[in-house]
């Protein structure tokens, strides 16, 4: 099991095990900051600008939309993932954009404090759902081509306020009509803001 998490975590940092200092250093920095503000507390997230370009700049333009204002942390499952940005108070569902390409080939790993694109069983359904990882799901990342194998992309990390992530994931859930997993008291989105702005790979 050690192996196996020490493995997760080589593929999570892809390439930049194998960069010099200064080159991830530079990565980094070209990354994009925001800040997701919630009813639990503040999680400020580093986008993979340069690892998921395409995913990065929807998530990016639902923001500059103010899309995510007063939507609900409206699926949370312990132990696995809290989900939110398509419904609003009372499971009131958002009109969202166009469906993008599944990034998920890139070399991220599903790893806890990770942010991700939720979506249907169509590999390129994904809109403005993600979903944050609370724990290691490689279940969930790219294995091949194929429909069961496709995985779900990675397109960031928390990088302050995983306590908050934490906190969310403990809320008391239940059913709500046909969707389970409905927290029983709403954790709202406030705002989403981009506190640090990125460069998207060309």
């Amino acid at each position: 099991m050690l192996k196996y998490r020490i493995l997760l975590t080589i593929l999570f940092l892809g390439g930049t095990l194998m960069s010099t200092p200064s080159e991830a250093k530079k990565l980094h920095e070209a990354h994009t900051v925001v800040r997701m503000e919630t009813s639990k507390g503040d999680i400020i997230i580093e986008l993979f600008d340069q690892e998921a370009p395409k995913t990065v700049a929807n998530f990016i333009g639902y923001i500059e939309d103010g899309f995510y204002e007063g939507t609900i942390f409206h699926r949370i499952i312990q132990n696995f993932m809290i989900q939110g940005g398509g419904f609003e108070a009372e499971l009131k569902q958002k009109a969202a954009r166009e469906p993008i390409p599944n990034e998920a080939t890139a070399a991220l790993s599903n790893v806890r404090g990770t942010i991700a694109m939720a979506r249907t069983s169509d590999i390129n359904s994904a809109t403005a759902q993600f979903f944050i990882n609370t724990i290691n799901n490689p279940a969930l990342d790219h294995r091949n081509k194929t429909q069961q194998g496709y995985g779900y992309a990675v397109f960031g990390k928390v990088i302050e306020g995983l306590a908050v992530v934490d906190a969310i994931a403990a809320v008391k859930t239940g059913s709500v009509g046909h969707l389970q997993d409905v927290p029983k008291d709403d954790v709202i989105i406030k705002k989403v803001s981009v506190i640090k702005s990125g460069e998207a790979k060309k």
